[in-house]
C-alpha cells in the first residue's frame, strides 16, 4: 500500500501547485498588455501574492497585465481564498455526495472545522456564502460604477467583479493604481467593500454557527463568541486610533469633512485586518498609525477565514491565558467555558513561529537594503499576514528582499503550524513523561 501524505502537507502542497501554474500562466505572452513574457520574478511574485490572497504587487496589476493576465490573478486569489482543499471537498460534495475518511481530514486541515461531522455543513456553506456575496457586491459596485462614474456596463462589470472577489477573499488587488483612495468619500463603494471584507474574513465556523442558531447566541461555540468579540474590539480601536491619530494630517484625513474622516478611518481599520485595499495614501501615515497597522496586521482575520495573520482566536486565547495567569486561576476561562490545554499551546506557538518569522524577514531585508526600518517592518508583516498593504517600497526592493516576502506570504497563508507539521518527518506519541520541574520565569 502507497503511504498517503498527511493532510497538512497536503495542503502545503497545494498551494505550491497553484502557485506554479499560475506563475507559468502569467509569464504567457498574451497576459501582459505589451504581448511580451513577463519575467519569472514578477509572474512568479504576483502569482504567490495571489494564491496566498496578499495583495503585494511589484507591477501595477490594470495597466500591466491584460484581461487574460488579470482573469488569472483573478481566479488565482479566489481559489487561495476558497482554500485548496476546501475547493476539493466541494468538488467531491457534488460528484460523489459524500465524503471520505481521509478527504474529511484533508478538509478539516483546511476549514478547522470542530468535528469530522461538520465539514459537509462547512463546504457547502463556503459555496453558498462566497458565490452568494461576490455575485451580491459584484452587480452593486458594477451599477454605482455606470451610473455614478459613467465607466461604460462592460467596463463596470469587469471592475466590479474583479473588486468584489477580492474584497470577499481578503485579496487587495485592484484595478486601479491608487487602489480606492478615488472612492474615499464614498460610502456607497467603500460600504459594500467593507462588508465583503468582514464576511470574507470572519471564518466559515463562525459563519456556520450564525446560520444554524441564529435564534440563540447561547448556543455559538466558544470560538464563534471569542471571535466576534475581539473582531469587533479589534474595529473599534483602529478606528479610534487612526482618527486620534491622523485627524490633522493634511497627507490622509486632515483635509476631509468629518463624515468623510470616519468614513476612511473604518475602512482602513476593516481593511488593516489583511484585506490591503486603502482609500489613503498609507505611505503618508503617521508613525503612530504605522504602528497600529503593525498590530492590526499582524492579529489578522478570524480561523478558517479568507484572512491572514495569526488569528483573533489566537490573540483572544492567549490574553485569556494571561488573565488567568495573573488571576491566579489554573484555568482559562470565557462565556461559560475551559479553554483547553492544546489549544493554549497551539496559540503559544502561532504566536512564537510569527514573531520570529517577521523578525527574521526584517533583518533580511535590513541587510540588503538600506530603506527605513518602519517601512520594512511595515511590508514583512502586511507579507506574513496576508494584508497588501504598503509604504511603496515592495516594488523597488532587490531580488532577494521580494523572495523573503514570497517565503512570507506563503508562511502567512499556509499558516505556521500546518507548515511546521507539513515539513516534519511524522507524528509520534511517546509511551513515557519524564518527572516535572518548574524553571524559574520572569
Amino acid at each position: 500500500m502507497r503511504p498517503s501524505l498527511h493532510p497538512t502537507r497536503t495542503v502545503a502542497l497545494g498551494f505550491l501547485l497553484a502557485i506554479v501554474a499560475g506563475s507559468l500562466l502569467l509569464m504567457l505572452p498574451w497576459s501582459r498588455v505589451d504581448g511580451g513574457s513577463a519575467p519569472w520574478l514578477t509572474a512568479f511574485f504576483t502569482a504567490v501574492s495571489a494564491v496566498c490572497v496578499t495583495g503585494l504587487v511589484v507591477v501595477d496589476t490594470g495597466t500591466y497585465w491584460s484581461g487574460f493576465g488579470q482573469a488569472v490573478i483573478m481566479v488565482l486569489f479566489q481559489l487561495g481564498g476558497f482554500g485548496m482543499m476546501t475547493a476539493s471537498t466541494l468538488l467531491g460534495l457534488m460528484v460523489n455526495r459524500s465524503l471520505r475518511l481521509r478527504t474529511k481530514l484533508i478538509a478539516q486541515v483546511e476549514t478547522h472545522a470542530i468535528g469530522l461531522g461538520d465539514i459537509a455543513g462547512v463546504a457547502r456553506l463556503v459555496l453558498v456564502v462566497t458565490l452568494s456575496f461576490e455575485m451580491v457586491i459584484a452587480v452593486w459596485l458594477a451599477s454605482r460604477l455606470h451610473l455614478t462614474y459613467a465607466l461604460p456596463w462592460p467596463e463596470a462589470a469587469w471592475n466590479g467583479l474583479f473588486h468584489s472577489i477580492s474584497a470577499f477573499n481578503n485579496a487587495g488587488f485592484s484595478t486601479h493604481a491608487d487602489s480606492l483612495t478615488r472612492y474615499a468619500a464614498d460610502l456607497w463603494v467603500l460600504g459594500p467593500v467593507m462588508a465583503a471584507i468582514v464576511v470574507g474574513g470572519i471564518g466559515f465556523p463562525v459563519l456556520h454557527d450564525l446560520r444554524n442558531k441564529a435564534s440563540d447566541p447561547r448556543r455559538w461555540s466558544l470560538h464563534s463568541k471569542l471571535t466576534l468579540s475581539v473582531t469587533a474590539v479589534l474595529l473599534v480601536t483602529g478606528i479610534l486610533g487612526l482618527l486620534l491619530f491622523e485627524w490633522n494630517n493634511p497627507k490622509t484625513l486632515g483635509a476631509m469633512p468629518p463624515a468623510g474622516k470616519l468614513l476612511s478611518a473604518a475602512f482602513a481599520s476593516v481593511s488593516a485586518r489583511t484585506a490591503g485595499f486603502n482609500s489613503i495614501d498609507i505611505g503618508a501615515l503617521t508613525h503612530e498609525s504605522l504602528a497600529l497597522h503593525f498590530f492590526l496586521m499582524f492579529v489578522g482575520g478570524g480561523s478558517a477565514s479568507t484572512a491572514g495573520g495569526v488569528k483573533v482566536g489566537t490573540v483572544a486565547i492567549l490574553a485569556l491565558l494571561v488573565i488567568a495567569e495573573i488571576r491566579g486561576r489554573g484555568d482559562s476561562e470565557a462565556f461559560g467555558r475551559r479553554v483547553s490545554g492544546s489549544a493554549q499551546r497551539q496559540a503559544i506557538t502561532v504566536l512564537a513561529l510569527g514573531s520570529a518569522l517577521i523578525t527574521l524577514g526584517t533583518l533580511t531585508i535590513l541587510f540588503v537594503t538600506e530603506l527605513p526600518t518602519d517601512q520594512v517592518i511595515f511590508e514583512v508583516i502586511s507579507a506574513f499576514g496576508t494584508v497588501g498593504l504598503s509604504t511603496g517600497i515592495t516594488a523597488n526592493l532587490p531580488a532577494s528582499g521580494q523572495l523573503t516576502l514570497i517565503a512570507l506570504m506563503y508562511a502567512g497563508r499556509v499558516g505556521t503550524i500546518t507548515l511546521a507539521v507539513s515539513l516534519a518527518l511524522g507524528e509520534h506519541r511517546t509511551p513515557y513523561r519524564y518527572p516535572e520541574e518548574h524553571p524559574i520565569v520572569g
